[in-house]
């Protein structure tokens, strides 16, 4: 039997499961990798907002990450909350030289409405985006790292483009934040755009964690060797299943159902 793909999740703390490092463990495991993380912060939160934040210690961050990379490795990384400035330009010196992909998360706002990252952080995300293969920013996200306000729909692939030319990487701009019937994600890199993805939108209040399991899935979809295309398509897949699978918790913007979602493990 074949050894699994090695996928250090590098994030945030979800008490409640429903996002966070939590996510992408479950995630990673779904879909036949092998999970690994590095803790940036620990949040006490559920599904009607955050409550408390702890961010760790920069150097501890980056200690959790040699610690793996220099024993067990690693096929892909994937990228989520950061909580410091500091902890997100030693994440870029330290992973420069990584040779696998870089999935990177660039989460500002959690889906109960609280802020995850301070102004200071985010100016420091171009650090990473230098370094990312892909990177996953929502609507919104996408807006405020190209200094705007929102996003019209045929501003989109403009914005995209500009991240993608400036950081020299891909974008995939996620769509739930859009409007009509459609959720259409759309995939552009320095070069232009490359394609998007669209479904019908899920009429639900259980989307927790929805950014993190895409880009955990993309993460390792890529350990898998998958093309950027297909890895992106099973991605997309496995969200939209895990958010139809949802168990209903909680009051609020409740967790995914990814052990519901067994079919795509095996693609």
């Amino acid at each position: 039997m074949s050894a699994p793909p090695r996928v250090l999740s590098i994030a945030g703390s979800d008490s409640s499961g429903g996002a966070g490092i939590q996510a992408d463990i479950k995630t990673i495991a779904m879909l036949g990798g092998y999970a690994m993380t590095a803790i940036t912060a620990v949040t006490a939160q559920n599904t009607r907002g955050v409550q408390g934040v702890e961010v760790m210690h920069p150097d501890l961050v980056l200690d959790q990450v040699e610690s793996c990379l220099d024993d067990i490795g690693a096929d892909a990384i994937k990228i989520g909350m950061l909580g410091s400035p500091e902890i997100a330009m030693l994440l870029a010196e330290r992973l420069d030289s990584f040779a696998g992909p870089i999935v990177f998360d660039p989460v500002m706002v959690a889906t109960s409405g609280a802020e995850l990252a301070s102004e200071a952080t985010i100016a420091a995300f171009g650090a990473l985006m230098d370094i990312a293969t892909v990177v996953t920013p929502n609507l919104p996200e996408l807006a405020a790292l190209t200094g705007q306000d929102t996003l019209a729909d045929e501003a989109i692939y403009d914005a995209a483009g500009e991240l993608a030319s400036r950081h020299d990487t891909v974008i995939l701009a996620k769509g739930g934040h859009g409007e009509g019937s459609e959720a259409i994600d759309r995939i552009v890199s320095a070069a232009g755009k490359i394609g998007s993805f669209g479904h019908a939108r899920l009429d639900t209040r259980h989307t927790h964690g929805t950014g993190c399991t895409l880009s955990a899935a993309l993460a390792t979809m890529l350990a898998h060797r998958q093309p950027l295309t297909h890895a992106v398509r099973i991605a997309r897949a496995f969200t939209f299943a895990a958010i139809e699978s949802a168990p209903g918790f909680g009051e609020g913007n409740g967790p995914l159902g990814h052990q519901a979602v067994r079919s795509l493990s095996s693609e």
